[in-house]
């Protein structure tokens, strides 16, 4: 399987870059209800993950200069991340994917210059192998019925 299959291109994701402002950043966040959203950089790059812990914390640890009145004061890259999603090349495997998604929310993807193409979540893996165990947990019933009526 390719993992173009599962991508969720850029176009369609909520991301936002080190210039944004944490009032923009918590503005995207909370309109879409996310947690986290990835980073893109000036040159398309894929630059990191921004959680709400990280901006809560920046906030937090400010000393009382950053407020929720003031968040358009400061930018994003003035804020420490500390999660790092890790990305996946377009052509990675799926095992790699699925290493990834186990700890990851979403999965960014990138192309072989490191730019950022979009995003495989967590939910699409998770959908798709639930075909394959609906599947398997049906095959038993469907072979015992062909049994019984012969």
């Amino acid at each position: 399987m390719n993992i173009a299959f599962f991508l969720l291109p850029k176009q369609e994701v909520v991301s936002v870059t080190m210039d944004s402002t944490l009032r923009q950043t918590l503005e995207r966040m909370e309109y879409h209800r996310y947690t986290a959203v990835p980073i893109v950089g000036k040159n398309g790059e894929y630059a990191g993950t921004v959680t709400e812990g990280d901006l809560l914390w920046y906030m937090k640890n400010s000393g009382g200069k950053v407020t929720f009145e003031n968040t358009s004061k400061f930018l994003l890259k003035e804020v420490p991340l500390k999660v790092f999603n890790k990305p996946v090349s377009i052509d990675a495997n799926m095992e790699d994917l699925i290493n990834l998604a186990k700890v990851q929310n979403f999965v960014p993807v990138v192309d072989d210059m490191n730019r950022f193409i979009g995003i495989v979540r967590r939910s699409q893996i998770i959908e798709y192998c639930e075909k394959f165990v609906s599947k398997e947990s049906k095959e038993p019933e469907e072979t015992k019925a062909s049994i019984e009526t012969r």
